[in-house]
């Protein structure tokens, strides 16, 4: 196995491979397609809309939701532009960044990395710092990267910031992939030096639904690296209480949570959910919830979650 020190600045993104297009007449029939699209199709779109605002109305604080089911196109957002804190929700698109450099060959999931005492901040959520708490260890990059993902682990999150170069790094190759609207400015150590800072680490609903339809359309990610942050997602015992609260038990949701914390003013930055719901058809829905700024107890921001989660199962498995 190969042993690494981190580096700043020591990998560059390539832009990922963008699908061809087509041309004559497959190109024909596919804007056929597009244009003969069922006006049932706007119609489900224009109910789940309706249903989702009456889930998120009059809660004490900013609710953004952008729901797209990733086969069909059946879509709705409240607040969908805004800009909104990601917390740990920024850990989905490191975690694409890391993988694209793993397929790029720039690294491997099976290479160790050195743990030195100080990448292990005390003071931060880490399992990873409970699991080695005298540091001086070398570490698998996929598990460094399993504990950032499935257990939000902070200090596995800087660590991997350092190892692609920092957040602008990252910043870039989510750019190259089409996504304007997720801006990625501070690390984990950064957000807890002051509060306003997680505010720098923005996304839109719209934006988040997006990069998370099309991991799973297959657009960023080979096979094999897909499957293993998807395992990663569906495997994390996070947020029991949001996106998987709102689904039947052995449902898979494939996810990322991202907490703030409530501060002396009882105001919560940021109670969020983001991820992939399986259907029972084997299709898959995008939902993306951020809950911004909330005066009302976390509990209430987490039990809002479980519900725009409940309304969008109950309206893709409804029976037509």
């Amino acid at each position: 196995m190969k042993f690494l020190f981190f580096s700043a600045g020591l990998l560059a993104f390539a832009n990922p491979i963008q699908p061809a297009k087509l041309v004559g007449p497959c190109a024909t029939a596919r804007q056929a397609q597009v244009e003969a699209r069922p006006t049932s199709q706007l119609a489900r779109s224009a109910a789940l809309q309706a249903e989702v605002a009456r889930a998120v109305a009059g809660f004490a604080g900013t609710v953004g939701v952008a729901v797209q089911e990733v086969e069909t196109g059946a879509s709705a957002q409240v607040n969908g532009q805004a800009h909104l804190p990601m917390q740990s929700v920024y850990k989905f698109p490191l975690a694409l960044a890391v993988l694209h450099q793993v397929e790029l060959g720039r690294l491997q999931l099976d290479q160790e990395l050195l743990l030195r005492p100080a990448d292990l901040l005390p003071n931060t959520w880490s399992p990873l710092r409970e699991r080695y708490p005298a540091g001086n260890v070398r570490v698998p990059l996929r598990e460094v990267l399993r504990y950032t993902v499935s257990e939000s682990d902070n200090n596995g999150c800087d660590i991997l910031f350092r190892l692609l170069g920092g957040p602008a790094a990252v910043q870039a190759y989510v750019r190259s992939l089409g996504v304007a609207d997720v801006h990625i400015a501070a690390t984990e150590e950064e957000m807890h030096r002051r509060e306003d800072v997680q505010y720098t680490n923005w996304a839109t609903p719209a934006a988040m639904c997006q990069l998370f339809a099309n991991f799973s359309r297959g657009r960023y990610l080979a096979p094999a690296s897909r499957a293993v942050l998807w395992q990663m997602l569906a495997t994390s015992p996070s947020g029991l209480k949001r996106l998987r609260a709102g689904v039947p038990a052995g449902t898979e949701v494939a996810h990322k949570t991202g907490t703030s914390g409530t501060n002396a003013a009882g105001l919560t930055a940021a109670t969020n959910d983001a991820g992939l719901l399986t259907l029972p058809n084997g299709q898959h829905v995008a939902v993306v919830v951020f809950v911004t700024n909330a005066t009302a107890p976390e509990e209430a921001s987490e039990s809002l979650i479980a519900a725009v989660s409940r309304v969008v199962w109950r309206h893709f498995t409804a029976k037509s």
